[in-house]
């Protein structure tokens, strides 16, 4: 595989080196330069498949020329060993439940290969700093992932009192080579210092720096795997399928697109945001207006200026025709949300995330459009118990507890308070080298 800039400014590089640069010199994401579909015969064979042994396919399909078969196979059985399991919600409704890994949300599966990968490309004496902004699971599924690997610093950026308690707790109480950046200001503020300082190159002459983002292709390359997977576990193949995707950053999607053109057989995608709607109005309009995020219940999807939009537009070569066919996108409300989880439990006993519910309504929204039947695959980002403080008054009770998430209750966290300047952030980076 090779990868080019979604700005086009640069020459294609390997996946090795995408990996530790994080963004092209010209400023643009890194993208693959093609996706060559599976073949029929090699489709066919995911189906019934578990989910590390189609991860395991896809991986050599992709990466197959960069690492050899034995440490590809390393990579994935240890990266992914935890459930991934396709439950029935309602008649046609599936979730596909990504929140058992060690930090109970989606964001373990690209964090754990990504991590992997790393370790199988960087030399343990090389001092490494991984720099990575958070507006919910992204900081706690990356420190999880890289805690404790020798000569490797993390770095997580989050804006301050705008994730939840539990989500915060999970990753400014490891310590260890994990240091949590208190940002006065929101999410947008934190990208945009990660993407100052990738762009710094005097920074990165001095200091080894990469990102743990969906900004760099490592983490988001894996989140194909999980489409496929959902798929293979389907009792129809030849059923219309569609996939509902909460979103905020846009990674899930430009994964699930991606997956679309190496011949995952899905004939729609809904992008189901909070009130931070950019991308549908984007689509509506067709013209992008990033504006300052809005605080809302479903905090991890409240962006503004969503990095990975510029990975679909040049996946469609810029044809908004073309990715309004295959993707429809909604905005929910936060009354609307509280209301579903509650309906939803009391309708089935099942207990949704915040953003796994802005999902499902967007979801029951294109359904209730469509004449025909077909099976519908909601993701299902995050344990519930992360956001015990909007889901519990929901659905009128406490909920459940896991208990390595109140183990971190337990714990002292460790911040240092920054402000939204980036002559603040470099201070942090360069007098903890």
């Amino acid at each position: 595989m090779k990868l080019i800039s979604t700005n086009g400014g640069t020459p294609a590089i390997t996946f090795r080196e995408a990996l530790f640069e994080s963004m092209s010199a010209d400023g643009g994401l890194y993208t693959p330069e093609r996706l060559d579909p599976l073949s029929r015969a090699e489709r066919s064979s995911l189906r019934g498949g578990d989910f590390p042994a189609v991860a395991g396919r896809l991986a050599r399909h992709l990466l197959g020329t960069e690492f050899d078969a034995d440490t590809l196979e390393e990579i994935v059985t240890t990266a992914l060993d935890f459930p991934i399991p396709l439950t029935e919600l309602s008649d046609g409704v599936h979730l596909l439940e990504l929140f058992h890994g060690p930090t109970l949300a989606f964001k373990d599966v690209g964090a754990r290969f990504m991590a992997r990968t790393m370790r199988a490309c960087h030399r343990a004496d090389e001092r490494l700093t991984i720099l990575v902004a958070t507006s919910g699971d992204t900081g706690s599924a990356v420190a999880d992932a890289f805690l404790g690997l020798e000569n490797t610093r993390i770095v997580v950026l989050f804006p301050d009192g705008q994730v939840s308690e539990l989500q915060e707790r999970q990753f400014t109480t490891l310590g260890d080579n994990v240091r949590a950046l208190a940002v006065q200001g929101t999410f947008d503020d934190c990208q945009k210092l990660a993407k100052t300082a990738f762009a710094d190159n005097e920074l990165r002459r001095c200091l080894p720096l990469t990102s743990a983002n969906s900004i760099n292709i490592g983490r988001l390359l894996p989140q194909i795997f999980y489409y496929f997977g959902a798929w293979a576990q389907l009792p129809r193949s030849d059923s219309d399928l569609l996939f509902c995707i909460p979103s905020g950053n846009f990674g899930n999607l430009t994964a699930g697109l991606m997956a679309k053109r190496l011949g995952l057989p899905v004939s729609r995608f809904v992008a189901a945001t909070n009130i931070n709607d950019v991308v549908p109005e984007y689509l509506e309009s067709g013209r992008y207006r990033p504006r300052p995020s809005e605080r809302t219940i479903s905090n991890a999807m409240d962006v503004g200026d969503p990095s990975n939009l510029a990975r679909i537009v040049h996946l469609y070569g810029g044809d908004l025709d073309a990715l309004r066919r295959d993707v429809a996108a909604t905005s929910v409300t936060d009354a609307e949300t509280r209301r579903c989880i509650r309906e939803v439990h009391d309708a089935t006993g099942r207990i949704l995330d915040p953003h796994t519910a802005v999902g499902y309504i967007g979801l029951r929204r294109e359904l209730s459009g469509r004449s025909e039947p077909a099976d519908a695959i909601l993701i299902a980002t995050a344990h519930p118990a992360k956001f015990r403080e909007v889901v519990g008054p929901a659905i009128g009770n406490e909920v459940p507890l896991p208990s390595r998430l109140g183990a971190h209750l337990e714990k002292e966290r460790q911040v240092t308070p920054i402000g939204p300047a980036y002559e603040e952030l470099c201070s942090v980076l360069l007098d903890d080298r």
